[in-house]
């Protein structure tokens, strides 16, 4: 089968995609499929994902009948989007494989398999988001100053009191 490898990193500063397409290489191999190209975001948004959007558009297309990816949350990042992506995919014939998860979308348990998951990481996130806003909440009850320094017009401009070194820990913020 022919196969189009993605990968994403979040911070490309930070943080690297070859382990990911090293992963999708090997599984590609031993798998004997026929790499027919390679899609890297390496500084993505919510809202930009370049090669993701080319990708998709190939798939559309039918240059590409099938894109694996290391894990759920390196394709998609909310499950509307996922199960979205999924649907549009098994109408044109494309399979999506997440190799992490071992999920392959063009059956239905696939689908139910990466619904079920897509859930629990929504949720996990709902959690997250939760907590930060209960922690900034707290915050704001006893008078804490959040954001940046009043009169400060830019990152530039802005003042501190004391080195971010020497700075403790802000307990009202952990969750």
């Amino acid at each position: 089968m022919n196969v189009a490898l993605y990968a994403r990193v979040s911070k490309a500063q930070d943080q690297t995609a070859d382990n990911q397409l090293l992963e999708l290489r090997k599984w590609a191999s031993a798998a004997g499929h026929n790499v027919i190209g390679e899609y890297v975001d390496e500084v993505s948004s919510r809202d930009t994902r370049p090669k993701k959007e080319e990708l998709k558009r190939k798939a559309m297309l039918g240059e590409v009948k099938a894109i694996a990816f290391i894990a759920l949350d390196r394709w998609g990042r909310t499950m509307s989007e996922l199960v979205f992506e999924m649907e549009e995919f098994s109408q044109r014939g494309v399979t999506l494989i997440s190799l992490r998860e071992g999920l392959q979308f063009d059956t239905a348990a696939g689908r139910m398999y990466a619904n079920i998951l897509a859930s629990f990481a929504n949720f996990e996130r709902e959690r997250i988001r939760e907590r930060v806003m209960a922690g900034l909440a707290r915050a704001r009850a006893i008078g804490k100053h959040l954001g940046r320094p009043k009169g400060s017009k830019d990152k530039k401009t802005r003042k501190r009191k004391t080195p971010p070194a020497k700075r403790p820990p802000n307990p009202y913020l952990n969750g």
